[in-house]
C-alpha cells in the first residue's frame, strides 16, 4: 500500500535516535500487565488457649493445601483391663458412621474435594488429621467435627472390622521388630504403658459399641484436646474449636501413672535369628535428662545415616565386631513418655551368637558409663540430634505432630531455636550419668527366636 514504507527503508535517523537513549535503565512495567510477586514473610506459631481448656495452635506455611490435626489424650495406655485393644478398634471405626453423616456420605465427600482424612494413634495420643485444598476448609472440617464428636458406633458396623483387626495384627506379628518392643513394654510396666497398640486376642471381636462410647465420653473431653493447623487462619480454627469442639467440659477420667517393674518375656520360635532388647527406665519427654539419652544414643549408634547402608561405624557395631564374626544388627534403643521412659540395646543376631552378641552391646554402655566418651564423639552426636530434629520439621507432618505432642504434654510449644539450643547445652558428664543410670537400673529384656543361646536378664 502507498504511503507505507517497508522495514528494510525505515530512516536511519530514527534508528539512530533509538540508539542514542540511555538503555542502562530498565524501560517502564505497565503493573496492570505484569503482576507484582507477593513476598512471603516467615510466620511463627500462633497458640490459644479456650476457655474450655482446649489448645489451638496454628502456623501459615502458604502452603496450596492446608493440614490440621485434633490431638487428643486417649492412647493405649488409657485403657483398662475391661477393654484392652479398644483404641486399636477406635482407630479402625474413624471412618464409620456419625450423627450427621453415615460412612458413605464422609467418604464420598471427602474424596470429591481430593482431601484426605485419617486417624493414628499411639500409646499416649490419637490424632485425627485432616489435609485439603485452602478453599474446602469447611465442606471438609464439617466431617471431621463429626467423626470425632458424634460417632454412632452402631453394632453391625463394629462387627465388620474384625477382619481388619486380624490382618493389623497379622502384618504386625510379620514384623519382629514391633512385637519385641510391644513384649518390652508389657514387660518393663505393671500398667497404663504395658497396653499394646494392637487389640490382643482374646478380645478381637469382643470390643462393644457400648465400650466405645463410654471410652469416648470418658476421654475426648476439651481439657484434653490440642488442634494444631498448618496453613490455615488461627482465628478460623479458634471458632471451629470453640464452637464445634467444645462438647465435653472436664478433664475426663484420669490415667494412671505408668508403674516400672523389669521384668522379661520371651517368644519362642523357630527362627534362625534373635531380636532381643535389654533396656531400664530412662527419662520423661521434653526434660533436659531425656536430651542426654537421645545424645546417648546417636554415641552408641540408632541406624544406619545412609539409604540401605550399614551401621557399621557406631560404637555397638565396631565392639560387637569384635566380640563375633558372625552378622548382626545393633542399634540404641530409646522412647519417652509424659510420665517414663525407656533406654536400652537392641540386637538382630543369628541364635547360636545370641550371648555373645548382647554382652558386647551392653560393654559399649558399661565403657561409656565410665568416662568413654570423646569430645568429638558428643560434637557428632549433637549435630545428628539436630539434623534429624530439623529435617522431622521439613514435611508438614513433622510439623504437625512435633507442636501436637508439645501441647498435650508440656501446655506449650518451644520454638527450633529452643530446642537445639537445649542440644548444645548438653555436655559431657550429662551424657556419662545417662549410661550410668542404664548401667545401675533395674533390666528389662524381651526376645523372640530360637532362644537356646540367649542369656536372660539377671544372667546379664
Amino acid at each position: 500500500m502507498k504511503g507505507i514504507r517497508p522495514l528494510n527503508h525505515l530512516s536511519k535517523r530514527c534508528y539512530a535516535a533509538t540508539r542514542s537513549s540511555s538503555l542502562i535503565e530498565p524501560l517502564p512495567v505497565n503493573p496492570r500487565k505484569v503482576p507484582v510477586k507477593p513476598v512471603f514473610q516467615p510466620q511463627d506459631v500462633q497458640i490459644s488457649k479456650l476457655p474450655s481448656g482446649m489448645l489451638v495452635a496454628t502456623l501459615e506455611n502458604y502452603s496450596p493445601t492446608s493440614k490440621i490435626g485434633v490431638f487428643v489424650k486417649a492412647g493405649s495406655r488409657y485403657e483398662t483391663p475391661d477393654n484392652l485393644g479398644l483404641t486399636h478398634v477406635l482407630r479402625l471405626a474413624g471412618n464409620l458412621t456419625t450423627k450427621g453423616a453415615s460412612a458413605f456420605r464422609i467418604c464420598r465427600g471427602v474424596e470429591a474435594v481430593g482431601g484426605s482424612l485419617s486417624v493414628t494413634s499411639s500409646k499416649e495420643h490419637m490424632v485425627y488429621s485432616a489435609e485439603f485444598l485452602r478453599d474446602d476448609f469447611n465442606t471438609v472440617m464439617e466431617y471431621l467435627v463429626n467423626v470425632i464428636t458424634t460417632p454412632e458406633f452402631r453394632p453391625w458396623e463394629i462387627s465388620d472390622l474384625t477382619p481388619r483387626i486380624k490382618i493389623d495384627k497379622a502384618m504386625a506379628n510379620q514384623c519382629p521388630q514391633i512385637g519385641v518392643v510391644e513384649k518390652l513394654h508389657e514387660a518393663a510396666y505393671k500398667n497404663a504403658l504395658s497396653n499394646s497398640l494392637y487389640c490382643p486376642d482374646f478380645n478381637v471381636g469382643n470390643i462393644k459399641s457400648e465400650q466405645l462410647k463410654s471410652f469416648v465420653q470418658n476421654n475426648f473431653t476439651s481439657s484434653r484436646m490440642a488442634i494444631v493447623g498448618l496453613g490455615v487462619k488461627h482465628s478460623m480454627l479458634k471458632q471451629m474449636g470453640e464452637q464445634y469442639l467444645n462438647v465435653r467440659p472436664g478433664a475426663g477420667v484420669p490415667g494412671a501413672k505408668a508403674v516400672y517393674r523389669g521384668g522379661e518375656m520371651r517368644v519362642q520360635s523357630s527362627d534362625g535369628l534373635v531380636h532381643a532388647v535389654v533396656a531400664s527406665e530412662a527419662a520423661v519427654v521434653g526434660s533436659a535428662e531425656a536430651n542426654a539419652f537421645s545424645l546417648l544414643q546417636r554415641v552408641l549408634g540408632a541406624g544406619p545415616h545412609v539409604k540401605r547402608g550399614a551401621n557399621i561405624c557406631s560404637k555397638l557395631s565396631q565392639g560387637i565386631a569384635k566380640a563375633t564374626t558372625q552378622p548382626f544388627d545393633a542399634t540404641a534403643f530409646s522412647a519417652t513418655y509424659s510420665d517414663s521412659g525407656l533406654f536400652g540395646i537392641y540386637t538382630v543376631s543369628q541364635f547360636d551368637a545370641a550371648d555373645e552378641v548382647i554382652r558386647a552391646g551392653l560393654a559399649q554402655v558399661t565403657a561409656i558409663a565410665g568416662g568413654g566418651l570423646s569430645e568429638e564423639d558428643l560434637a557428632r552426636a549433637k549435630n545428628q540430634v539436630k539434623a534429624e530434629y530439623l529435617m522431622s520439621l521439613e514435611a508438614t507432618e513433622g510439623v504437625l505432630e512435633e507442636v501436637g505432642a508439645q501441647l498435650l504434654t508440656t501446655g506449650a510449644y518451644s520454638k527450633p531455636e529452643a530446642v537445639l539450643q537445649g542440644i548444645d547445652s548438653v555436655t559431657s558428664s550429662d551424657v556419662v550419668n545417662a549410661a550410668k543410670k542404664f548401667v545401675s537400673g533395674k533390666k528389662t529384656m524381651a526376645s523372640s527366636g530360637h532362644l537356646i543361646n540367649t542369656p536372660f536378664v539377671d544372667e546379664l
